[in-house]
This record gives C-alpha cells, structure tokens and sequence, in this order.
C-alpha cells in the first residue's frame, strides 16, 4: 500500500511538471505561430495591394530559418524561368564538390614528353582572375609539351541557348580548355584598336559596306572574321566578342602564351592522371556571382564533371549534381545549363528556398557566404538594385531575362532575423525598372518591418 500511494504521488509530480511546463512553453509557441501569421499576412496584403504585380505572373516565398517554416508563399509551388537565378544550383554543386582550389589540367609525364588534357577550368588567364599556376607549370617543364583534347563531349552552346546572341559577350563558346574568357577583348586606346588576344589581329578589318553610325565589332558566326564599320574610332571605346574556339587556335594561343612548341596528342586521359590546380575556389565561385559571369558558370559544370571521370559533360554532371545533393528539394527541378542563359530552366520560388537554406548550412559562416554574394546597395548585380549602402540588408542572386527578372537570397531584418527568399517575375512586358523597384519595396518592407 505504501509503495502504491508512493508511485500515485510521483505521478502527481510528473502531471503538475508537465502542467507548469506547458504554462511556460505554451505562450512563447503561441507567441511565435501569431508573429508568423501577422508577417503572412502583412506581406499577402503588400502583394494584394501592388499595382504592378497585378500586371505578370509573380512568384514569391518566404522562409524563416530559425523556426524552419515558411511564412508566406505565392505561387510558390509553380515553375518559373530562373535565368541567373540558376547560378546558385552551380554556386551549391561548386561547395559540394570542389577542394580548396579549381584542378585546372590533368597531366601524365612520358619519357621526354608531358601530355595535359583540359578540365573546363574557366580561370586560366581569365581577365579578372588572371588564372597563370597550370601555365606556369607548363612553362617550367624541360619536356615537350602535349596537348590532348577530346574530354568535352558536349556543344559550343548550351541547351537553349539562342544562337543570335553569339556575338554578345555573355554568350561565349564551352571547351575543355578555354583561354582568356574565351574572347577577343577591344577597347581604343590613344586612337588606335587594341585587343587581347593579339593573335588574332589579322582577323579584324573595316567593312566599307557597313552602313551602321555606331562603331562595333560583329563577328561571323562561323569563322574568326571580324569586322566593324569603317568610321572613327570613339574614345573610349570598348567591346567583348566571343572568338571562334577550334583546336589549331588553342594550339597557336598556348604556344604564344607559352613561348613554346605546344603539339597535338591522340591519347585517352588514364585514370591515375596528376592534377594541377590553380585559383581558389571561392575566388572562382566570387567571381561568378558578382557579376553573375556566364562564361564562368558554364565551366565549371566541367570542371564538376572532371571530379567524376574522364568525360566532360554539362548534363551529365548535372544529373549527378541532382541525383546526389539535391534529393530533399520539393519540387524536380529543370536544370538544363550553368548559368541561365536557357529558357528550358525551370525551378520554383519553393525549390529556390531550399537550394539556400543548404548553401546556408554548407557554408555555415555567413561572413564567408555574403562575401561571395551580391550585396543589395554595395556590390554585384545588387549593387544598384538597391540605394547605396555599407550596410546591405539584401544578399542574392538576380536573373534576368527578356520578360524574366529574378531575386532568390538572403533578408536580413532590423529585428535580427535572416530570412530566405524567392522573388521570380516572368512574362511582363512593362518595363524591367519596374519589376525591379517593385522588387526592392517589398524586401524593404520585410526588412524594415519585420
């Protein structure tokens, strides 16, 4: 009897514990489902009371990472052209799957000779990165140097690329072993045409029956023939072009740059070959996102496909990329190229919160992370989003398309909350200005507000 009223007792204890802990507890939860549900709903009346939204099909999520729930969704579960957007799955794999630096060539030594093959790697004498480790390294051989293509199997463009933008600067050809952005770079300088690479001076000549008042360079589409109208030259002039990638002019371009004999090599890249690196893989990843650079998002889903064998294949790196690392998204996404220039890229505002809420933990270190992000106010395609600032409250990616102009990123709120957020916006025909301050009213006001 003693021992039953004594277990009563300890029972009665445990109920009233539970009791006064479901008193504590119960409020603060209460406290928080009511603060999430006045945020959705002061951001559904922003949306409900937005003239220019109600112009275009718009997409928008919102997600509180500390809570793990998501405060407001619209459309949020529909597919949207991401354009650059698309750069942050390329940002997610680089994270996942790169070491400390970018493997720039792949090379075995035979008897006299030292054969290399590409990886893709986009910062070998990249303008701004000024890759040069792998070629100092081939500089500094005493053997005969070899080159050995045939790792890419893929196209000179990506899936869906629209090949009437092949003389743009952001529309640069995919190789094994690209050069120097893949582009002849022009600019005026005291009066006269400058360009890097010199070798190909003897391509460029005036086209007397180019009527056109606006001097440019146009490229055929076929051949490395350049031509601009022929008009003076205006001071301060200056144009990218994408050049022609063909086997005899990346020979001719190492063997300049090199100030040696480069030869060719028919050999099938062996599995134990070494790996030289060259620049850091955040500077790499940096340099993508800032200025949202498609050459270099494109390249590096080569370099990617390097970490898994000897091909180099963009959609095969990308079905292993999916396959691997991104089975928790909601929705299957429709990834089609590294940086966005295809409109076959499909994701949803859902699948773009996830997608950053794993950057998030794979970085974990905001510093590092908002580093190599635009920052709204500050720097990269945010830059001028947003009003100039030392203190951004936004970092992401922007993507922008003919009727497509996207922001999925970070949110940081005065009352010290970072939120996760997708703003896609796809077929307006109003002007893209509008789109975007319509854009920065509303992350301001969850900044501000919340």
């Amino acid at each position: 009897m003693i021992r039953f009223i004594h277990k009563r007792k300890q029972l009665q204890v445990q109920r009233l514990g539970l009791a006064l802990l479901a008193a504590i507890l119960c409020p603060v939860l209460f406290s928080a489902c009511s603060t999430e549900k006045q945020i959705g709903r002061s951001v559904k009346k922003v949306f409900a009371d937005s003239p220019v939204l109600k112009k275009y099909y718009a997409g928008f999520a919102l997600y509180d990472m500390a809570t793990a729930r998501m405060l407001f969704e619209r459309h949020a579960d529909q597919y949207f052209t991401p354009a650059s957007n698309t750069k942050l799955f390329t940002f997610y794999a680089g994270l996942k799957m790169l070491p400390d630096s970018i493997p720039s060539l792949r090379y075995v030594e035979r008897g006299d000779s030292l054969i290399f093959w590409g990886t893709g790697d986009p910062s070998l004498l990249q303008s701004k990165l000024k890759g040069t480790k792998a070629i100092e390294f081939l500089k500094a051989s005493p053997k005969k140097l070899f080159y050995a293509p045939g790792r890419y199997t893929g196209d000179f463009y990506g899936s869906g690329w629209q090949w009437d933008d092949y003389n743009e600067y952001y529309q640069a050809e995919i190789n094994e072993l690209p050069l120097m952005d893949n582009l002849l770079s022009l600019k005026a300088e005291n009066g006269r045409l400058s360009m890097v690479p010199r070798l190909l001076k003897d391509c460029l000549s005036a086209d007397s029956g180019d009527t056109q008042k606006t001097f440019s360079v146009t490229r055929d589409f076929y051949t490395n023939h350049f031509k601009y109208p022929a008009i003076p030259l205006p001071a301060g002039y200056s144009q990218e072009v994408p050049y022609k990638v063909s086997l005899p002019l990346t020979l001719s371009l190492l063997s300049d740059t090199l100030k040696k004999t480069v030869m060719l090599a028919k050999m099938k890249m062996p599995a134990d070959a070494k790996t030289v690196y060259n620049m850091r893989t955040d500077s790499v990843l940096k340099a993508m996102m800032l200025p949202s650079d498609n050459f270099i998002a494109e390249q590096l889903l080569l370099v990617y496909a390097n970490q898994l064998g000897e091909e180099l294949n963009t959609s095969k790196a990308i079905s292993y990329i999916e396959k691997t690392y991104l089975s928790e998204l909601p929705d299957k996404p429709r990834w089609q190229d590294g940086s966005g220039l295809s409109r076959r890229n499909l994701f949803t505002p859902r699948d773009m919160i996830k997608l950053l809420e794993l950057i998030y933990k794979q970085v974990n270190n905001p510093v590092r992370l908002f580093n190599m992000m635009p920052a709204g106010g500050k720097s990269g395609t945010l830059r001028n989003a947003y009003p100039k600032t030392d203190q951004p409250f936004v970092f992401g990616k922007t993507g922008t398309l003919s009727g497509v102009h996207n922001q999925s990123g970070y949110v940081l709120t005065k009352k010290g909350k970072t939120y996760i957020f997708s703003f896609m916006n796809n077929n307006y025909v109003v002007p893209t200005a509008d789109v975007r301050n319509e854009m920065v009213r509303v992350m301001t006001y969850i900044h501000e507000k919340f």
